[in-house]
C-alpha cells in the first residue's frame, strides 16, 4: 500500500558515494543507477526530467508521483543501488569493496553518503537552473568528461538537444 502524500513538486536530488570514491567511472555501477531509476518510473514511483551520473556523485531533477512519501523513494532508490553496487564487487572479487566497509550496527558496508540534498524545484526559472548546473557538470574543468554537454552518454543532456531517450527514462520538463 502506498504512503499518501500528494502534490510533490519536482525536486533536486544529489546524493554522493561514500568519502567521494569515484566508484561511478566504471559504467557498470552508472548502469544500475540507470536501471533503478527505470524500475521506478515503470512501476509509477517517478518521473526523472533531468539527471546526469558523474564518477563520484548523480544529479537528478526527479518528482516523486502522488500517493508516495518522498522518503520512501529515495530510501528505496538508494538501498537497492547499494545493494547492487555491493554484489558487483563482491562477485568480481573487486578490493574497491574495502573502501566502503563501515562499523555500524545495520550494514557492514555503506555506499552513499548519507543526507542527500533534496531540493523542491517551486519555480520554471530555478528548474532551468539546475537543468543547466546538470548539463554543464561533465564539462567542468575538474571533471572533463565532454567537450559539449551531449556528448557525455549518461546524462540527460542529448534528451533535451535531439528528443532521443536513450535510457526509456525521460520526461521533458515543458510537460510538467
Amino acid at each position: 500500500m502506498a504512503d499518501i502524500n500528494f502534490d510533490h513538486h519536482a525536486q533536486f536530488f544529489t546524493v554522493t558515494i561514500l568519502k567521494w570514491h569515484c566508484l561511478l567511472e566504471d559504467n557498470k555501477f552508472k548502469d544500475v543507477i540507470v536501471s533503478s531509476l527505470q524500475f521506478l518510473k515503470e512501476r509509477g514511483y517517478i518521473e526523472v526530467y533531468a539527471f546526469v551520473i558523474m564518477p563520484n556523485h548523480i544529479h537528478l531533477i526527479w518528482q516523486i508521483q502522488d500517493g508516495y512519501l518522498l522518503s520512501s523513494i529515495q530510501q528505496r532508490f538508494l538501498k537497492f543501488t547499494a545493494q547492487k553496487m555491493k554484489y558487483i564487487l563482491l562477485d568480481s572479487e573487486d578490493p574497491k569493496l574495502d573502501f566502503f566497509k563501515v562499523n555500524a550496527k545495520d550494514r557492514l558496508h555503506q555506499f552513499w553518503e548519507r543526507n542527500p540534498l533534496s531540493v523542491d524545484l517551486w519555480s520554471p526559472a530555478v528548474f532551468e537552473q539546475k537543468l543547466d548546473y546538470i548539463h554543464n557538470n561533465p564539462l567542468q574543468d575538474k571533471w572533463q568528461l565532454a567537450t559539449e554537454t551531449k556528448d557525455y552518454h549518461y546524462s540527460s543532456a542529448n534528451f533535451y538537444e535531439s528528443g532521443l531517450d536513450h535510457f526509456n527514462l525521460l520526461t521533458h520538463h515543458r510537460g510538467i
